[in-house]
């Protein structure tokens, strides 16, 4: 029986300045979709592992069979595929845990299918996914997981998305702290309308953001990973979050942010030595405050989804 296997890495979204618009990439964390031959047409969620249960394997819920469906539906292909989940992300913590499920599927779905697409061609499909997910169609997840790297995703409508540079020795530190922040409060708490005065800024640091990435100037990427427009209301949401800023930026954190919509929070630093002990310093803060947290820090992936096997 035919059987592939794919990964998919975690992301960050928001990137502070880049609300719904930039996303990145990290290495080592991940989810992993496996596809087998079945004889009789039609998708089929056989297991998932590591969701405690959580996770539906109704076909026209769950993220990987919504996505691989709608690459099928495109296609015009009946085709019989059981599918293995394995999730390697905690859900609901502002890592794009629904749209690391939805690229490794598609990623392995396009393996499956003898590479009808190229990645970029499969984020209508992730997309699909992320509005059954979470009902919005977010790309800011799913294009960097797919893909790798930094992403911008200039306008949905066509869709236009950018892979940006990245300047050789950038680092993230990932802080998950043990407490679950649901993406409906977080969205909540954000406002319809915003000054004029802070559009200016927010896009101002978005265009200093990826200029910085181009020219590799770390001060510059340093100044604009400022969020004028959701940070502040959500920061609030967030125990221990201007501690933790403070310590990390004593550290060398050229920022810290909110990674999606949290609660994990997301520091960029230069070079792993930095990476490390803005990690070590962000576990005191946690510490002190009595809140159990998760640190994991990388290089940005560049890589994106990927064969296995």
């Amino acid at each position: 029986m035919k059987s592939v296997k794919a990964f998919a890495p975690a992301t960050v979204a928001n990137v502070s300045c880049g609300f719904d618009i930039l996303g990145f990439a990290i290495e080592g964390m991940g989810d992993w979709v496996r596809l087998e031959e079945k004889d009789s047409p039609g998708l089929e969620v056989v297991s998932i592992t590591g969701d405690e249960g959580k996770l539906p394997k109704e076909v026209e819920k769950n993220t990987c069979s919504v996505a691989i469906q709608a690459m099928l539906d495109h296609l015009n292909v009946e085709i019989g595929m059981a599918i293995h989940l394995e999730k390697g992300l905690p859900l609901g913590s502002g890592m794009g845990s629904s749209a690391a499920s939805a690229a490794a599927a598609l990623v392995a779905a396009n393996e499956f299918l003898g590479n009808p697409f190229e990645k970029k061609e499969l984020l209508p499909f992730a997309i699909a996914a992320e509005k059954a997910a979470c009902g919005a169609g977010h790309a800011d997840n799913v294009a960097p997981s797919l893909m790798g790297g930094f992403v911008l995703i200039r306008d949905y409508h066509p869709l236009d998305v950018i892979k940006l540079h990245v300047p050789k020795g950038l680092y993230c530190t990932l802080l998950h702290p043990h407490f679950e922040l649901k993406t409906a409060d977080s969205r909540s708490v954000l406002r319809d309308s915003i000054p004029l005065k802070h559009s200016t800024i927010q896009s101002g640091n978005v265009a200093g953001l990826v200029a910085g990435l181009y020219e590799e100037d770390f001060d510059l990427i340093s100044r604009s990973l400022r969020d004028v427009i959701a940070e502040p209301y959500r920061s609030i949401l967030i125990p221990g979050f201007n501690e933790v800023r403070e310590a990390v930026k004593a550290k060398g954190a050229l920022g810290m942010g909110i990674s999606g919509s949290g609660p994990t929070l997301f520091c960029l630093s230069k070079g792993e030595e930095k990476a490390q002990a803005i990690a070590d310093a962000a576990e005191e803060v946690y510490q002190s405050i009595g809140l159990g947290v998760d640190v994991f820090f990388s290089a940005i992936n560049t890589r994106g989804g990927y064969i296995i096997e």
